[in-house]
């Protein structure tokens, strides 16, 4: 029997609304608050007002399900846990760089089958339930116009050598022990970049790139990415092929050319 994730992930593009409204107003704000986490990465007064508003949300429209926020924790149920990274990409807001985002997933027993990714600074919003495909649009303009949305499809590429390659950061690839074999898979490839954070993902659902990985990642960054990548025909495990978001390193590609990156890396 085929499960409908409707409601859910309804309710999930309302908390990308709330979400929007809360960090996009504090972008580039002269008096943001900015504070060090004591794993000393940064956190804005944004991130902690869009994951407050959230949980109070789901706390009254789904009070039996369970949630992972990045910066207040575990709470309640893990048959159905709501995922949540208020701002990805907060260096990047604090700097005025509008590539950040509010990520969003819903998973069931442990796999992700709704996410959604809402960039309100550069007006775009991806999202997928499992079975319904992925989706993307252009966020409303000052008129209140909903662009049509487009349905999502990862590139047919199947060879590396015409392959475009996101790394992210060479730190990342350094301190797990990979950057040998990251600088031999770019001399394998035909263009590596690091886009970086939630924006790298979108481009390989897009299918404008065909390969993104990553280390130092944690389940709240990545939940609301596998959905929209697996549901626009792509491949997304850690860079040693488990399946989910709890692994610590992330691999998507257009499926395609999954095992020939994981043989690379290997």
């Amino acid at each position: 029997m085929t499960v409908s994730y409707a409601d859910d992930l309804a309710l999930a593009l309302e908390l990308a609304d709330l979400a929007d409204a809360i960090s996009l107003s504090r972008f580039r704000a002269v008096d943001l608050d900015v504070q060090t986490k004591p794993d000393r990465t940064p956190v804005t007064e944004a991130d902690l007002a869009v994951e407050r508003a959230i949980r109070e949300r789901l706390a009254a429209a789904r009070p039996d399900d369970g949630i992972i926020g990045e910066e207040f924790g575990t709470e309640g149920s893990t048959s159905r846990q709501w995922i949540i990274d208020p701002i990805d990409g907060t260096a990047n807001f604090l700097r005025g760089v509008p590539v950040w985002g509010t990520l969003i997933a819903l998973a069931v027993d442990g796999v992700p089958v709704v996410g959604v990714v809402s960039a309100p600074a550069m007006g775009r919003r991806w999202w997928a339930s499992a079975g319904e495909g992925a989706w993307t649009r252009e966020l409303p303009d000052e008129t209140g116009a909903r662009p049509e949305p487009r349905r999502l499809a990862v590139s047919a590429v199947s060879g590396l050598a015409d392959a475009s390659l996101s790394f992210q950061s060479l730190a990342q690839w350094r301190d797990a022990g990979y950057l040998d074999r990251l600088l031999a898979l770019s001399e394998r490839v035909w263009r590596d970049r690091a886009y970086g954070d939630l924006w790298s993902y979108m481009l390989l659902a897009e299918g404008v790139i065909d390969i993104v990985g990553e280390f130092d990642v944690k389940i709240y960054d990545l939940a609301a990415l596998i959905p929209i990548v697996e549901e626009a025909g792509g491949r997304f495990t850690s860079i040693t092929g488990e399946a989910g978001p709890q692994h610590g390193s992330s691999l998507a590609t257009n499926g395609a050319l999954h095992e020939l990156v994981l043989d690379a890396l290997r």
